[in-house]
């Protein structure tokens, strides 16, 4: 696996299309967290049953943190248990896999090499459990979501890979994270509200600052939301995907309203999606829902995928999240 010279090597280069490869042309990557075999997996968009003992190749790049020397601080024999969060971000020309895992695990992953950019370990020492997804920012620091908590952490990451000096705010049943570039805030997702937080004090002495929140929708008076992923619209800035634990939104910024007017949705809004994203170039969107008889109530070995609508299957898996490989 390399990553691609072109376009200033942000995109995953995969080899030639195989079984189903047609439907696979022009389509990036899959990203999941795979928590049967404890992995974060990058799987090949031109094959639609991915078997990675049959066929190895289906995997263009993994990572664990178990076994290499470099993430021994952070002990992933015990803190990277259930792989919870996987996105891939550009920062100063550099590709990087940011993920966490449910017993505590964080890290910033250069890829392909999967050098230690930063990495730590939360957990019940810390008041915190769960981390549920992470974001840099800018100057390179680094932001954690634990819902188990409530609270969102932002290390001063940029100060080198093991650094633990951080800011929090609170937040009940952190789950989402996203960096708005353009209007320069945190937007951080709970059980019942999205909040935009300001970056504030210096690189060395981050501080959060709450400006303003939106309450999430609920599907019945006195319910909480249950907010779950947030992530940016590829193909329409200014919007995020919002999930919740009855259905799926998009969040328009710009008019302070969560609507579902986007294509698809007749098939993308249901209950218990764990993450949604779409790809800018095709327009095809994938969504995980748990399906019954797994190891975990939250697991799947399907990744659904609409416009038009199709799917993936990993054989023997235990996904949580899938992600397309768009480096942003």
């Amino acid at each position: 696996m390399l990553l691609g010279a072109a376009g200033a090597g942000a995109g995953l280069a995969v080899g030639g299309a195989r079984g189903a490869a047609a439907e696979g042309v022009g389509v990036p990557p899959v990203l999941v967290t795979e928590q049967a075999s404890k992995r974060v997996l990058v799987l090949d968009p031109g094959v639609r049953v991915w078997d990675p003992v049959a066929d190895p190749g289906v995997v263009k790049w993994a990572f664990s943190p178990v076994g290499d020397a470099r993430y021994r601080d952070t002990r992933p024999e015990v803190s990277w248990v259930y792989p919870s969060e996987a996105k891939v971000r550009r920062h100063r020309g550099r590709t990087f896999l940011l993920t966490t895992a449910s017993f505590g695990f964080v890290g910033v992953v250069e890829c392909p090499s999967r050098r230690r950019y930063w990495a730590t370990a939360v957990g019940p020492g810390d008041d915190l459990f769960n981390p549920h997804t992470a974001e840099i920012l800018p100057d390179g620091n680094v932001v954690v979501a634990c819902s188990t908590g409530a609270r969102v952490r932002l290390y001063a990451a940029s100060l080198g890979p093991h650094e633990r000096r951080c800011a929090e705010a609170e937040l009940k049943g952190a789950h989402g994270l996203h960096w708005d570039q353009e209007r320069g805030v945190l937007w951080a997702m709970g059980d019942d509200e999205l909040v935009a937080f300001g970056v504030e004090g210096t690189r060395v002495r981050p501080a959060l600052v709450r400006r303003f929140a939106v309450p999430l929708p609920v599907a019945a008076p006195g319910k909480s939301a249950g907010g779950h992923d947030l992530f940016p619209v590829a193909g329409r800035p200014g919007r995020m995907w919002v999930s919740t634990s009855a259905s799926v939104f998009q969040y328009d910024v710009g008019g302070d309203v969560f609507v579902q007017d986007f294509a698809g949705a007749d098939e993308i809004v249901r209950k218990s999606v764990k993450c949604v994203g779409d790809d800018p170039r095709t327009g095809q969107v994938v969504t995980t829902v748990p399906e019954k008889g797994l190891g975990e109530t939250w697991w799947t070995t399907t990744v659904s995928v609409h416009r038009p609508a199709s799917a993936y299957r990993l054989v023997n898996g235990g996904i949580y999240k899938a992600r397309w490989w768009l480096p942003v």
